[in-house]
């Protein structure tokens, strides 16, 4: 086998190693003026409106993505994870998708079932009144309502340390 692939098939599994590790392990970034989320109302592709204000005094993970991003795809089974081990202790999961038609969105759930709400922002108007600059983006929002963290990128929802830091947000600070 010639030096160059021999190297290669050596490295390669080194590298995706690496790149899970990282997504893995990615911290959540801490928003500095913690300003209050901006509220929305928005249909889902259930037929259902979803409020923020609905979710008041819960921390949230608030994920805006699109069908069409292959790293929105891949973090949503880690997202539902989360979702099953934090619904029972009162916080939420909610994920925005952001440009989509209902369509789109009915496909994706088919093919990746989720059970936490994914309300449809089809013109962008919310995804705009956050500090959203690409896709995934997600915020985890206190139980006051006000902006902790924010992660751009693929994260694995349900890493321990990923919970430990949302759930350290249902203490008052």
């Amino acid at each position: 086998m010639k030096p160059l692939l021999r190297c290669l098939f050596v490295l390669l599994p080194c590298w995706f190693g690496t790149v899970v590790y990282a997504v893995e392990e990615l911290p959540l970034t801490p928003v500095e003026d913690q300003a209050a989320a901006p509220d929305f109302n928005l249909p889902g592709p259930d037929g259902r409106t979803y409020r923020l204000a609905d979710y008041r005094g819960k921390p949230i993970i608030l994920n805006f993505w699109a069908t069409w991003c292959p790293p929105c795809r891949a973090e949503m089974p880690s997202m539902q994870r989360a979702h099953e081990i934090l619904a029972s202790e009162g916080i939420a999961v909610i994920a925005i998708n952001v440009g989509d038609d209902v369509e789109a969105v009915r496909q994706f759930l088919a093919d990746t079932p989720v059970s936490f709400p994914l309300p449809m922002d089809a013109d962008s108007t919310i995804a705009q009144r956050y500090p959203v600059i690409g896709l995934p983006t997600t915020f985890v929002i206190d139980a006051e309502g006000r902006l902790a963290f924010s992660a751009t990128g693929e994260r694995e929802w349900d890493a321990p340390a990923l919970l430990d830091q949302v759930r350290a947000l249902k203490r008052p600070r």
